[in-house]
């Protein structure tokens, strides 16, 4: 009994550990992870998706990787890294940097449809600013991304 209470209290103490040093998403994962999500949303509907998007608990957050749902005025729809920027009209948003990210995410879906944009954000993981590259993609007219911290 002993024996097994070590070894539970270990594989415990293992899997934290694990966790609290969190996976590394790369952009390739941050891209599928955009495309999953689209067909999710083609599948299931628009408010099912969004709200699944938006679970914290859901299969579109993996670790330091979660898409986020933006419409064409800059207005956050759904958000796996943080529900309270829902519903907030976003469009003058601005990174560490002074950017206007949230302005270029709207050129960018507007000019090609999809694309990679670069700006910096706060990784849900470290709990640092940090460089993130994002992929978007237009559907439904929508703006779907996921974007991968750059190391």
């Amino acid at each position: 009994m002993k024996r097994l209470l070590v070894l539970l209290v270990s594989g415990l103490l293992l899997a934290s550990t694990a966790f609290s040093q969190g996976k590394i998403g790369t952009p390739v994962e941050a891209e599928a992870m955009v495309k999953k999500a689209i067909s999710f949303y083609k599948a299931s509907g628009k408010d099912k998706a969004l709200a699944e998007i938006s679970n914290q608990k859901g299969k579109f957050i993996d670790n330091d990787l979660y898409v986020f749902v933006y419409d064409m005025k800059g207005v956050c729809v759904a958000h796996g890294g943080n529900p309270k920027m829902i519903g907030k009209e976003l469009i003058d948003m601005k990174d560490a940097d002074n950017k206007a990210f949230v302005q270029e995410r709207v050129a960018i879906i507007k000019a090609k449809g999809k694309g990679w944009q670069n700006y910096k954000w706060s990784n849900p993981v470290s709990k640092r600013i940090e460089n993130k590259t994002a992929y978007i993609e237009k559907f439904d007219d929508l703006i779907f991304g996921c974007g991968a911290y750059k190391k």
